[in-house]
């Protein structure tokens, strides 16, 4: 009798298992530790081939870790299975112009019709899918003309963008003008996309375009409004460092923000310690204190023997 209860159990006893799985492998994942998660996905999927979440999150995964085939293929099934949703053809698009970058001239060039239509698919599919318009104008820019590039379709996405979002069709708009070497215009869109947006990305962006026009004062000035504005974050900090690092202005200030942010490091800041290590080096380089230099710029390498940055940077040290 109790082996009859045992065998009728046992199916419901798979399907806990199976689902506590899944359960796990989404905790891990959300937690950003993929490779744990991964086989407890690949468990669940088992027995559930077909579950699109768990191909998904599988296909995201191998993307992060820059495994283009297998993601391609996760996405490719879901695709097939779900043609009409739009993410599942942005996501297939993406890792597909990965690849791309990733193999020989020749080979990318195969791809180059794959890659469109995914992304044009998602656009189609979803009129608001502003990752997918994205895509599409670093797609059409990026492209050579002789290949299909073209800046007026660019700009179509860019002014679809516009609808959907404000900010982000500024930020296209600017994006656009300054690979086309229009700075005058670029400026006008980025800094119409902090007056409207006003995030940290908008005021990154104007930062940006300054710095790669030689503008480091106005740079500056648009880190100093941001910081204002977003006083709790803490990659402005480095941000700031950074320009007083590299064109030897706002020094002092420069110094208390690079060490607020080594205080306040996490991960999520993007930019490691390191880097802080050096733009203070730099500083004390234009400080004339070489003593200080010396002992921030072997913190840095320190912390990674073959910085590349560091080590061109100390040469220069020595020669106080």
């Amino acid at each position: 009798m109790i082996k009859w209860i045992l065998l009728l159990c046992f199916p419901v006893f798979v399907v806990a298992q199976n689902d506590t799985a899944f359960a796990k492998a989404e905790t891990l994942f959300k937690k950003e530790q993929y490779q744990q998660a991964k086989p407890f996905f690949k468990t669940y999927l088992s027995t559930h081939p077909t579950h699109a979440k768990t191909i998904e999150y599988l296909g995201d995964i191998e993307g992060y870790e820059e495994n283009w085939n297998d993601a391609i293929s996760y996405y490719e099934q879901l695709v097939e299975q779900y043609p009409k949703n739009a993410n599942y053809h942005y996501k297939y698009g993406g890792v597909m112009g990965m690849k791309a970058l990733a193999v020989n001239k020749l080979r990318a060039a195969t791809m180059i019709g794959d890659i469109k239509e995914a992304f044009e698919t998602a656009a189609t599919l979803d009129s608001k899918h502003i990752e997918a318009r994205w895509a599409l104008i670093e797609f059409y820019i990026q492209l050579p003309s002789i290949i299909g590039g073209s800046e007026d379709k660019a700009m179509k996405y860019a002014d679809q963008l516009a609808n959907i979002s404000p900010v982000d069709g500024y930020l296209a708009h600017g994006y656009i003008a300054e690979y086309n070497d229009r700075p005058n215009d670029a400026e006008v869109n980025y800094r119409k996309a902090v007056q409207v947006g006003g995030s940290v990305t908008c005021y990154q962006k104007l930062q940006e375009h300054y710095e790669k026009n030689n503008k480091p004062e106005d740079a500056l000035a648009t880190v100093k409004a941001a910081q204002s504005k977003h006083k709790e974050d803490n990659r402005l900090h480095y941000q700031f460092g950074k320009i007083a690092g590299q064109y030897g202005i706002g020094l002092d200030q420069g110094i208390s923000c690079l060490h607020k942010y080594i205080d306040n490091y996490t991960a999520k800041d993007g930019v490691p310690k390191d880097w802080a290590y050096l733009r203070l080096a730099q500083i004390y380089k234009h400080k004339g204190d070489k003593s200080k230099a010396e002992q921030w710029i072997g913190k840095a390498l320190a912390s990674r023997s073959d910085f590349k940055e560091a080590l061109l940077e100390r040469k220069e040290i020595q020669l106080l």
